[in-house]
């Protein structure tokens, strides 16, 4: 049975959860293996809808195992906080694994984000204030707080002191702020403790294990491809790696393992925060995206920036990611649009560029270069079937496909759980 990794191939809210979630009857685990609660997974089970956070989207289907693994950043408060908005509505939680090796947001980089990110001023990169940077800054660093310090109370304080004897100073001296007391830091992490102990464990061990015995096991990205903090738009990304190979480092299991990578993209484009975005656009279409495809934020609620279809990026996260199926979500949203444009290449300072350009100077200056499709009026909601789609629809997925370097394996074309077609078997 496979071992699948399912990942963002924009900018990050393309629609995961609705993708992990389609495939989620037919897995025995879902792995979230980058990032943190700072992005968001919207799901809509009938006339419910669940927004999560922290948690894997796999953890609203019962009998899957949901596995937050050691390439996450845990801010503890928060994932209580989300257990208790499920179980209230009667989700199942009691079999959440947690890895002994994720590393812990604690208060003192929720502040540091925070006042950093102020600190920048006009070059503020645009980052969500709830402390995943500094806490990753820390793993690397080798000062960070892991799962596993809060089950040895000495270790924990050791770490907590070695921690805030520099960032104090930093608070204090530069941005003007009170010191954390080591004391606060302590007890507020040692109150998780007994709630925590019969989640954390060895993880990756027990991916091995489930891979062995032939279970199914979907690892789910965080953010993008776009966001990956060696391959996106660096600085304006997130602090973890969000493509494929991420999954290895961030659960544990071998490259070896990994059968399928899909891909999920949506009918046009869209990104939150700062940095450049080509097909970017400040005109009535771009309010029209906005507001059609209720672009706003899981996480943090801000507006996203919307813009046309960005070939040119689907085939670098396809080539980045060993993409072997996409899926296309949001196709509903282009209905009503006579004409709609995909940008093919970039045009560089005169030069045309048909590849995402390595320098992040030419990728800031590049400007788009458009194929315009003639659109369709006719709701497409109801479509089951590929051949269900208006001709034109067909005819613009058929041309997003060949485009794009990699096969369309499913079309999302409304936001409830069965509006999608299937064209090819996600797992099989």
């Amino acid at each position: 049975m496979p071992a699948v990794v399912l990942i963002g191939a924009q900018w990050g809210d393309e629609g995961k959860g609705k993708a992990t979630d389609l495939l989620s009857s037919r897995l025995d685990y879902v792995v979230k293996f980058n990032g943190g609660n700072n992005a968001g997974h919207t799901v809509v089970v009938g006339d419910e809808k669940y927004a999560l956070h922290l948690l894997p989207s796999g953890i609203l289907t019962p009998g899957v195992t949901p596995v937050i693994a050691n390439g996450v950043v845990v801010d503890i408060e928060v994932l209580f906080e989300e257990i208790e908005g499920l179980e209230s509505r009667g989700v199942d939680t009691s079999q959440l694994k947690i890895s002994a090796n994720a590393h812990v947001i604690t208060q003192y980089h929720r502040t540091l984000d925070k006042v950093t990110e102020r600190f920048l001023g006009k070059r503020q990169i645009g980052t969500t204030g709830r402390g995943i940077g500094p806490s990753y800054a820390d793993k690397i660093n080798r000062v960070g707080i892991r799962m596993q310090d809060l089950f040895d109370e000495n270790i924990l304080r050791q770490k907590v002191e070695g921690a805030l004897d520099q960032k104090n100073h930093l608070l204090l001296k530069v941005y003007n702020r009170r010191a954390i007391g080591v004391d606060e830091v302590v007890d507020e992490l040692l109150g998780y403790v007994e709630r925590l102990r019969p989640m954390v464990t060895d993880t990756s061990l027990l991916l091995h294990r489930a891979l062995e015995a032939g279970e199914t096991v979907l690892f789910e990205g965080g953010q993008a491809t776009m966001l990956d903090v060696d391959h996106g738009t660096y600085p304006f990304v997130t602090s973890s790696n969000a493509t494929s190979g991420g999954a290895v480092t961030g659960s544990g299991i071998a490259p070896n393992r990994i059968d399928r990578v899909i891909g999920i993209v949506k009918a046009y484009t869209t990104r939150v925060g700062s940095g450049p975005f080509p097909t970017e656009l400040f005109d009535e279409w771009g309010e029209f995206l906005a507001d059609q495809g209720h672009e706003f934020g899981t996480t943090t609620g801000r507006r996203r920036r919307t813009g046309w279809y960005d070939a040119p990026i689907a085939r670098y996260t396809a080539r980045i990611n060993g993409v072997t199926d996409f899926v296309l979500t949001k196709l509903d949203v282009l209905t009503g649009i006579d004409r709609i444009p995909v940008a093919v290449a970039y045009d560089v300072d005169g030069v045309i560029m048909e590849e995402v350009p390595v320098s992040q100077s030419d990728f800031h200056h590049a400007k788009p270069v458009y194929e315009e499709f003639p659109g369709w009026t006719e709701d497409i909601s109801g479509a089951r079937a590929f051949e269900d789609l208006p001709a034109n629809a067909q005819s613009y997925v058929r041309e997003l496909e060949a485009m794009s370097g990699a096969r369309f394996s499913a079309i999302g074309v409304g936001p409830g759980r069965d509006e999608i077609v299937q064209l090819h078997d996600l797992l099989d």
